[in-house]
């Protein structure tokens, strides 16, 4: 497939973040056109973290209620995560470290970009930016929890990495970010 020519983008929601509805024109393969609707919902990108420590082998998460869980079986609402915020203008560096103090309470110095990844590439436009960094406990600055103004309530949460393994496997960790910086930890045998 190649050619891609937008005909219209109409906005069908612009309450908390852009949902269009788009209307465009695509060249097949054997040259064949095609005119094709799809929905996209663009609420910026973003950038996601996992804190790990070497000598304890654990690793900081954070637990905060997702309503579109709610809405898809999780019974609570409740999601263990790695810390993750929108860029929100900043450069994906300054922004998870920003994320990291107002969420987790740790200030870090020295982040490591691990990969990017579009995360529901069918619906949704967002790439998220993949961080890892260690942390110990004398970069504790506060307790975190998140912004009020926000309306973030963030619990944050300090697991032994073969904990957080095995809750994978039970399905008590299932955020894809969170997943993967798991697995990413694991594959690199960083912990």
């Amino acid at each position: 497939m190649s050619d891609i020519n937008i005909l219209s983008t109409e906005i069908l929601s612009d309450n908390w973040y852009v949902l269009n509805k788009v209307t465009y024109e695509i060249t097949q393969s054997d040259g064949s056109k095609q005119v094709q609707n799809r929905e996209a919902y663009d609420r910026g990108n973003g950038a996601a973290i996992l804190l790990y420590n070497v000598a304890q082998r654990t690793i900081i998460l954070t637990r905060q209620f997702r309503l579109p869980t709610f809405l898809n079986g999780n019974p609570s609402g409740m999601l263990i995560e790695a810390c993750a915020g929108l860029l929100d203008q900043d450069n994906p560096e300054d922004c998870i470290k920003r994320e990291t103090e107002e969420e987790t309470g740790y200030q870090i110095n020295e982040v490591t970009k691990v990969f990017e990844a579009y995360m529901s590439p069918g619906s949704v436009t967002e790439i998220i930016h993949f961080f890892i960094a260690a942390y110990d406990k004398s970069m504790k600055m506060h307790h975190g929890g998140g912004l009020a103004h926000e309306e973030e309530h963030i619990e944050v949460l300090e697991f032994q990495f073969e904990t957080a393994l095995k809750m994978v496997d039970s399905g008590q960790i299932k955020d894809a970010k969170t997943i993967m910086l798991i697995q990413h930890l694991r594959l690199k045998g960083i912990l």
